[in-house]
């Protein structure tokens, strides 16, 4: 059976792009006839004004030839124009789907993906204007002018042929030289910028411990590696592009020579030998231009080829049927899971239930899977056995669009926005201003809120930068609790707040349960568990006791003989 074949957007956008090409050939055609010009001129001067001495035929001339120097230029600048269009046509066809891909990639974990993509989407939309693609639209005109050649004299002909078979070979050449050298530039380059990031997201780390000169000494290395391949790339393309134009030259100049021969046989006019000089050079522009900006047009292709796999791999996702808004009922059936694309097991076989408006807490050791659990649970990563279900519904498979104003999730690593705290707590939605409070109010923060002179229209920064680390959890988790959602997920929530931070989150926990949320909460602190009805316990992946926290207490206090009860104080 054929496998279901996969589209490509990327090929699909640029086929769209036809019409544009299309004008742009068009117009190609049209400037590469007026380039013919001034060699017609030249022939006109020489044939009739030279012999007939005609002043008044030399400004006719002259006049015509100078308004086709005007038309070629308004025609380049509108063929170019033309394909600008067609750049930024593809910008708006993939722009969207590049976004969720990215998006799609850091959910899932895939590291390749990421920024690159977006730099690899604006490479090709400035690819299409440039000077090199439209050096390989002249390349088939440049037919027009070696037929001009055959027409001649036979002889030019073959020897604009043979130049041109020696370009190509130069341009083979070149491409085989460059192409390992430029990727592994490309990719070093890569590597150089995303460690540089990194140094910066943690720079208070590396200033506070005196890590700046031997981390300096990393990215240098990193760098001087990137600068030593592109430095070979470089040069392969300067040499080749050097030759390139030294055929190109000798090509002009021997055809001179072969055209004074032949009309030293009386083949050809005297103007003849000149005209075929010029033309001859009008034959490997285009493969000259193109040979010359190889780095260029190698980048391209390498971005297409780069973004071709990665929205290959991650296609936008498909809308299903609209679902009627959760109650809050849980079900985990036999969940084997891991990290995506990881073939190792974190979860092996989890399975509980919980009633619309319970509640759960989540406790066990460190790398025992409670924070691969909460991401299940909140569809955010896929199980590759059993399933996650919300009121009979695959979690993961609905669509979060929907889902999301009825669902609410604090991570371990809280993540803000650079925004106003409104915004970020009613989730870059349309603020109702009444509901923001409300939240405020349920975690503790409105009378941290009251201090400020702009209240909930205070910036915070970039990721919240401008906040203490209690502060910053309490946004997250006054956002999590935005507009009383159904099902809540909070993993560690009390990791940065003291004990007045603790104390609204009691109160928030049991004031989302009296208004129907189901809610689950991974902790490591056990004062919270008298907010909370069940409890589960996790090791190594797999559920050890559940139930009541009453009865899970018990048990963990009184062990069966011979065994050794987890100690609930280490759970982390």
């Amino acid at each position: 059976m054929k496998g279901v074949k996969v589209k490509s957007p990327l090929r699909e956008a640029l086929v769209s792009l036809f019409p544009f090409l299309k004008h742009t050939f068009y117009f190609s055609i049209v400037v590469n006839v007026l380039v013919l010009a001034p060699s017609a001129y030249m022939m006109e001067v020489y044939d009739r004004v030279v012999n007939s001495r005609s002043h008044s035929t030399l400004l006719m001339l002259t006049l015509l030839v100078v308004g086709i120097y005007v038309l070629l230029e308004a025609l380049e600048w509108v063929r170019r124009q033309v394909m600008h269009d067609a750049g930024m046509q593809l910008d708006r066809s993939l722009r969207e789907h590049v976004f969720s891909a990215i998006f799609t990639a850091r959910v899932q974990n895939i590291p390749a993906a990421g920024a690159q993509a977006l730099r690899d989407l604006k490479v090709i939309r400035e690819f299409l204007p440039s000077q090199a693609l439209l050096a390989v639209v002249d390349t088939p005109l440049a037919l027009l002018v070696l037929i001009l050649l055959f027409l001649m004299a036979p002889a030019l002909g073959w020897f604009a042929v043979a130049g041109a078979l020696v370009q190509f070979g130069i341009g083979i050449f070149n491409e085989r030289r460059i192409r390992e050298p430029l990727l592994a530039a490309n990719r070093s380059a890569a590597g150089a910028q995303s460690y540089a990031d990194g140094v910066i997201r943690n720079a208070q780390v590396i200033e506070s411990m005196g890590m700046l000169d031997h981390i300096h000494k990393r990215w240098m290395g990193r760098q001087h590696e990137f600068l030593v391949q592109q430095a070979e790339a470089s040069d392969h393309a300067g040499t080749n592009s050097a030759l390139s134009k030294l055929v190109q030259s000798l090509l002009s100049s021997l055809l001179l020579g072969m055209g004074c021969w032949l009309t030293l046989k009386g083949e050809i006019h005297g103007s003849g030998m000149i005209v075929a000089s010029i033309l001859g050079g009008k034959v490997l522009s285009p493969l000259v231009q193109i040979i010359g900006s190889w780095r260029q047009v190698e980048g391209a292709l390498e971005s297409y080829n780069r973004l071709e796999a990665m929205l290959r791999e991650l296609p936008i996702p498909l809308k299903g049927m609209a679902l009627p808004a959760p109650a809050g009922m849980l079900s985990v059936e036999g969940v084997v899971a891991g990290a995506p694309r990881s073939p190792i097991q974190i979860l092996k076989g989890i399975s509980f239930r919980l009633a619309p408006g319970g509640s759960l807490a989540i406790v066990g050791p460190s790398a025992s899977g409670k924070t691969t659990l909460a991401r299940l649970l909140m569809g955010i990563w896929p199980a590759m056995q059993g399933k996650v279900r919300l009121d009979g519904n695959d979690i993961y498979q609905w669509d979060k669009e929907e889902l999301g104003k009825y669902i609410g999730y604090l991570p371990q690593n809280v993540e803000l926005f650079e925004g106003t705290i409104a915004e970020n707590v009613a989730r870059f939605g349309e603020p109702d201003l009444e509901k923001v409070k409300e939240a405020c109010r349920m975690v503790g923060l409105d009378g941290f809120l009251e201090q400020l002179p702009k209240g909930y229209e205070t910036q915070i920064g970039d990721d919240g930068s401008f906040l203490s680390g209690g502060e910053r959890q309490r946004v997250a988790l006054a956002r999590a609790v935005y507009d009383m959602p159904k099902f809540v997920v909070l993993d560690e929530p009390n990791a940065s707040l003291d004990e007045a931070g603790d104390a609204a989150l009691l109160n928030t926990i049991k004031l989302l349960r009296t208004k129907g949320s189901t809610v689950i909460v991974i902790t490591h602190r056990l004062n919270i568990l008298g907010a909370i009805e069940h409890m589960l316990v996790l090791v190594d992946g797999q559920v050890q006791r559940f139930g009541t926290c009453k009865e899970v207490m018990e048990a963990l206090q009184s062990p069966p003989a011979g065994q050794q009860s987890p100690n609930p104080k280490s759970q982390g």
